[in-house]
């Protein structure tokens, strides 16, 4: 059992107890993370490398080649993990017709989204979380469907996190419910995630957050030969593609264009990294994703969810979306023997740590807002519990309106409290926490007057 140990700092408004908080790591989480390996996620990016090409228009009829065999060695990974799930865990290949385009779709065809899903233990909580990585691959010309694909990082890479994160956390029980997905279509336009986004957006589904990993093994960049196996960058759009115009006038009044629901999420995946795994910081990106390129998240952002991307520090162009050739002795093409798989496994961890606190954790706060009626030095905050099991307490965070990240964390047991720091001069957000630390995402307050 965790202990959470708390430094008392001074008793302020409401009789209120206020503490600086120092969380101890939740033993079980730690314990997921060192069943995590390197050797099983290596293993897994080769199986997929074996299929020659898993372009999503190949071949669907073979046992051994093409994105058909793919889905069904995924599909039966997946059927693995939930013998040993206590019949928690389920696989199906969502099968969904998609028409021909007249751009990267040239005809007609049955694609198929490869899911694991874990229910959640609790009746009460129908909160839902995603992992994702995309099983489709190519080479430089999109439309090829014959030429060897390997795809190794991208996106075996994410694939082989989904998996051994389906691998592992199937052996547990969470509250809340987790899906694991391969989806399929994203070089020929995020077809599969869209699908699926908009089956979600359709069937009301609560998705608490949305994590796509789409190319997280590779540590040595082109060009610059720059190598960094220690950072992973997480991309979160500023303004969310569905602001309501209420919800645009709050932004502008509260100056949070950083603190979108996503953006929140990319913060919660820093600090819940940073406490888990050795030697990975995040680097936040304030963006929804790269130039000329696109992600899987993209339609869940599209969708009104929350949603980031996971990607590698430095990206390594030769190796994305070639064909496999040598020319002026440069290699290229998507190739195994690119990839870092000890950058891999951290950065699986990354994602372990995020899927497993959110899972355990609390039903975040509501109605949480800061007061602006008077003049004041400092800052009062009023919320109103979650429903669900009762929280163990709350935290306030607080960083500096220029920062990136949260710099100082309060807990409270109460649903309100003050602290002596200017409204004017700090961004603040609120969240739960249960008695072993997993907290729920956080809250930005808003004005009450």
């Amino acid at each position: 059992m965790k202990k959470t140990i708390f430094y008392s700092v001074f008793t302020f408004l409401f009789f209120t107890q206020i503490t600086f908080s120092q969380v101890a790591e939740d033993p079980e989480i730690k314990k997921m993370i060192t069943e995590i390996k390197a050797e099983n996620l290596e293993a897994t990016v080769r199986k997929l490398v074996s299929f020659g090409t898993r372009h999503t228009l190949s071949d669907t009829k073979s046992k051994t080649k093409g994105i058909g065999a793919a889905q069904q060695w995924v599909k039966s990974e997946f059927d693995k993990y939930a013998l040993e799930s206590g019949g928690r865990l389920t696989a199906a290949i969502d099968y969904f017709e998609v028409k021909a385009d007249g751009k990267r779709i040239n005809k007609d065809s049955q694609l198929g989204n490869v899911m694991a899903t874990l229910k959640g233990t609790d009746p009460n909580d129908n909160r839902v979380l995603i992992i994702s990585g995309h099983l489709d691959s190519r080479v430089s010309d999109v439309m090829n469907i014959k030429s060897d694909a390997p795809g190794a990082n991208d996106d075996a890479s994410g694939v082989a996190a989904v998996m051994e994160l389906a691998r592992v956390m199937s052996k547990r029980s969470f509250s809340a419910t987790i899906i694991f997905v391969a989806v399929v279509g994203e070089e020929q336009g995020l077809i599969g995630a869209r699908h699926l986004a908009e089956t979600a957006k359709e069937s009301n589904w609560n998705i608490m957050a949305m994590l796509n990993n789409d190319m997280i093994g590779n540590s040595l960049s082109s060009g610059t030969n720059l190598r960094d196996n220690t950072q992973i960058r997480v991309f979160s759009e500023t303004i969310p593609f569905l602001e309501t115009e209420d919800e645009a006038k709050m932004r502008k009044a509260t100056s949070r264009e950083n603190d979108s629901p996503s953006r929140l999420l990319a913060r919660y995946i820093k600090t819940v990294t940073e406490q888990y795994v050795d030697q990975l910081k995040v680097k936040l990106v304030y963006r929804n994703d790269r130039f000329l390129r696109g992600g899987d998240h993209t339609p869940f952002s599209q969708n009104g969810f929350t949603a980031v991307r996971f990607c590698e520090m430095n990206e390594n162009f030769d190796h994305q979306h070639q064909d496999l050739r040598t020319e002026n002795g440069i290699k290229y093409g998507d190739l195994v023997e690119f990839m870092d798989f000890e950058y891999l496994r951290k950065n699986t961890c990354s994602n372990l740590a995020t899927l497993a606190n959110l899972a355990w954790s609390p039903k975040a706060p509501v109605n949480v807002g800061i007061e602006v009626k008077n003049l004041s030095n400092s800052s009062a905050f009023s919320w109103t519990a979650p429903e669900g099991k009762a929280p163990y307490g709350y935290q306030i965070l607080m960083r500096e309106t220029a920062s990136s990240h949260w710099e100082k964390t309060f807990f409270v047991k109460d649903t309100k409290a003050e602290i002596p720091y200017s409204k004017d001069n700090y961004f603040f957000a609120i969240q739960t926490v249960d008695e072993l630390g997993h907290a729920s995402l956080t809250v930005f307050p808003v004005p009450i007057r």
